[in-house]
């Protein structure tokens, strides 16, 4: 893999769900959730656009057990638990994006009933830069949106973690976004040019 150069004009950054509920000790946690943090914190010290998507999910959400879902309560609204995870630079995050917000419409993806790919499009951006949780999730489903709406599409795979509910998820999940157009790589892969 070589480097990956990144244009301030053209690409973003888009952490995916990098919230309290998703990592240790959370409602939903992904294990080793946390991890990803300090590669992240990094990429948000150059000058590019930074997005951060949540979950942010009514008490009765459809998602959830007691209504009849796959997950436990998580990310509901106004708790610690949808916050973004503490130790994340938010002061260089420039839009947060807030998903799932309806009781009765699930949303993985950070371009399902929201108005990223518009706000991208209107910036111009060509290329998201993806990192988060969960690999097999959130992310994946995050890529390959953005991916249909005709961005190009980089997954940091040091920068992801993933929930395996059934073992090989996330290489399954990888190989269908590699298969789909999406390029993988390393958070160190990508150089900025911060010339002024």
């Amino acid at each position: 893999m070589g480097t990956i150069a990144i244009d301030p004009a053209r690409d973003v950054l888009i952490i995916v769900d990098l919230q309290n509920d998703f990592c240790p000790g959370g409602a939903l946690a992904v294990p080793d959730g946390h991890e990803i943090i300090p590669l992240i914190n990094p990429l948000l010290r150059h000058r590019w656009f930074a997005v951060a998507t949540k979950d942010w999910h009514p008490v009765d959400h459809c998602s959830f057990t007691h209504q009849g879902g796959p997950w436990p309560p998580h990310c509901v609204q106004q708790t610690s638990g949808a916050e973004l995870h503490p130790a994340l630079k938010t002061t260089s995050i420039q839009l947060v994006i807030a998903k799932g917000a309806q009781r009765d419409k699930e949303a993985y993806s950070g371009f399902q009933g929201t108005e990223l790919a518009k706000i991208l499009r209107q910036r111009g951006v060509k290329r998201v830069v993806l990192c988060g949780l969960a690999t097999d999730y959130c992310v994946r489903a995050t890529a390959l949106d953005a991916l249909r709406e005709g961005f190009e599409v980089v997954v940091l795979e040091d920068a992801i973690r993933g929930v395996e509910v059934m073992p090989g998820d996330c290489q399954r999940a990888l190989e269908e976004l590699r298969q789909k157009g999406a390029q993988l790589a390393a958070s160190a892969d990508l150089t900025f040019d911060e010339r002024p």
